[in-house]
Order: C-alpha cells, then sequence, then structure tokens
C-alpha cells in the first residue's frame, strides 16, 4: 500500500499514513459515540491516529482502538458539558436524533444545518 505522511500538532511527530483513506463520516456530519453518552459534529478528520502517545496510552487497553483507522475531531456534548474530543470511526455511529448540536463553537465553523448535518462555513473551504 502507498504511503505518505503528514505532521501533527497533537502527537508533535510526523505520522505515516495510507495515501488512500476511506472515512464513514465527513465534516459536518452529526455522530453519536458507540459506548459512552456524548454526540457531536465532526469539524476535522485524521485519516489514522495522530494524538500524543499519552492520550492514546491513557485509554485503557480493553478498550482501546486501533490506530490504522480514521479518527474524527468533534464539537461533542452530552448533557452535563461541551467539549472537543477525538475518537476513532470504529467507536461512532450516526446520530439518530437528528437534531444540530448545542456547542458554543458550532457557529464559528459552521452555518447552516440542514437535513441532519452541517455546513462548513464558506470562508473555511478550500
Amino acid at each position: 500500500m502507498e504511503r505518505t505522511q503528514f505532521f501533527s500538532q497533537a502527537a508533535g511527530r510526523t505520522i505515516d499514513v495510507p495515501r488512500h483513506a476511506r472515512a464513514r463520516f465527513a465534516i459536518g456530519d452529526v455522530v453519536r459515540h458507540r459506548m459512552f453518552d456524548f454526540r457531536g459534529v465532526i469539524f476535522d478528520i485524521d485519516p489514522v491516529f495522530a494524538n500524543s502517545e499519552e492520550w492514546y496510552e491513557s485509554i485503557p487497553q480493553h478498550l482501546r482502538p486501533g490506530r490504522e483507522q480514521p479518527y474524527y475531531h468533534l464539537l461533542a456534548e452530552n448533557e452535563e458539558s461541551s467539549y472537543v474530543a477525538y475518537v476513532s470511526q470504529q467507536n461512532l455511529l450516526r446520530d439518530a436524533e437528528g437534531g444540530p448540536v448545542d456547542h458554543p463553537n458550532v457557529a464559528e465553523l459552521f452555518r447552516d444545518f440542514e437535513n441532519g448535518r452541517y455546513r462548513l462555513r464558506r470562508s473555511l473551504t478550500h
């Protein structure tokens, strides 16, 4: 398989990735965590794990997802708070609620919420 690299600020190093990766979800999709009670809107995607080793090692080994899959950055919410989450593809499901996400930073990145997903602000697209 052909590979390439990119620098991850979160990991503080260069990450080796497949040249072609298949993400199940897209920026603007509203998703839910498979095991934990939170949902969020995707604002960025890494083709493989690209966070710090400390972050990865902090996940209990029996729950630790594989590195060679897409990881998603979410503006997340639960009943108690809003935060940013980093979640593996295997742990995400489409959100059945279909409603907007109540995170204070959603309006900075996204504009309209239509048909269960957000549209990225035009000034942030390429």
